[in-house]
């Protein structure tokens, strides 16, 4: 398979999110809907854990492949927890590719996280204390955020640019820690039977440019020894078989613990620190909410 079939394909493939299926309704938030661009994409919701003390901050950035998704996709549960151990959560949406190619979403992400901390002080947020958690392309936007280098523009005229991107640590689920088809295809079993091009993705930039732009929003690519700590969550042991059913196939190589076994090699030679779940891993932090608990209430 190639070409424009290809690409739909892994669409498809990135915008399988069963295994984070769960659709409990939210409560609504203390603030909905807040605008941080021009485009109907660009809002997150907050709910505030204590409007009478400043608290630390989780937001959360929904999956869905870059193509489909929604901030609602909040777990519930997540929610409730962070909310009653003291900790303020924010949902963001951002802008799918058929509105504007990669990293059009990175560059939302980022105005949301820099938006918010320029609110800090009216919202009672710690801007000191800031996470980020979401799953599947969510977790790669995450990772991207965590992994970057301060991205604040300290000469802006705009006093929202000139906010710290920098995080305090970084919660994901089935996250892809690269986005080099080529490294995909030599770390998940036989992901090389699935051709494509990418101007979907990327639109239509030359060869040196597409490499440029995926090695600078790729955690694989980007980590350095001053970043912040992460926990990794996926759905298969390493030495789990391809599942027998084409559906499961899909979201088992799109969302394959191999992503984070490779990122989480990485991370220990470069003395970051890294968790990583999977079936039947012994882990410090049984779940991404006592992870966040733990450096976010430090």
């Amino acid at each position: 398979m190639s070409g424009r079939n290809g690409v739909f394909v892994l669409l498809l493939l990135l915008a399988v999110n069963s295994i984070y299926a769960q659709r409990k309704p939210l409560p609504e938030p203390d603030l909905p809907n807040i605008s941080y661009g021009s485009h109907e994409r660009q809002v997150f919701d907050i709910w505030f854990a204590d409007s009478s003390k400043v608290t630390p901050l989780a937001i959360y950035i929904h999956g869905g492949g870059f193509v489909s998704g929604d901030k609602r996709r909040l777990n519930q549960w997540t929610l409730n927890e962070l909310l009653i151990a003291g900790i303020s959560v924010a949902a963001v949406n951002y802008r799918f590719i058929d509105h504007a190619p990669l990293p059009a979403a990175h560059r939302d992400v980022l105005r949301a996280v820099q938006t918010i901390r320029s609110m800090s002080k009216d919202w009672k947020i710690d801007k000191t204390k800031i996470a980020v958690f979401g799953g599947s392309a969510g977790a790669q936007l995450s990772m991207w955020l965590a992994f970057s280098d301060e991205m604040a523009n300290p000469k802006s005229n705009n006093p929202v640019e000139r906010e710290s991107s920098r995080l305090t640590c970084v919660a994901t689920s089935g996250g892809q820690t690269t986005m080099h088809m080529e490294q995909w295809r030599s770390w998940i079993s036989e992901f090389v039977k699935y051709g494509t091009t990418q101007d979907e993705f990327y639109g239509r930039q030359n060869k040196k440019e597409r490499k440029k732009t995926i090695e600078s929003i790729s955690a694989y690519s980007i980590i350095s020894s001053d970043d912040p700590p992460i926990y990794m969550k996926y759905g298969m042991p390493p030495e789990e078989a391809v599942p027998e059913k084409p559906k499961k196939v899909q979201g088992w190589k799109v969302h394959h613990v191999n992503f984070g076994i490779k990122l989480k090699e990485r991370m220990d030679s470069l003395g970051v620190e890294a968790h990583l779940k999977y079936p039947q891993a012994s882990v410090e932090y049984k779940n991404q909410v006592e992870f966040l608990k733990s450096k976010l209430l430090q």
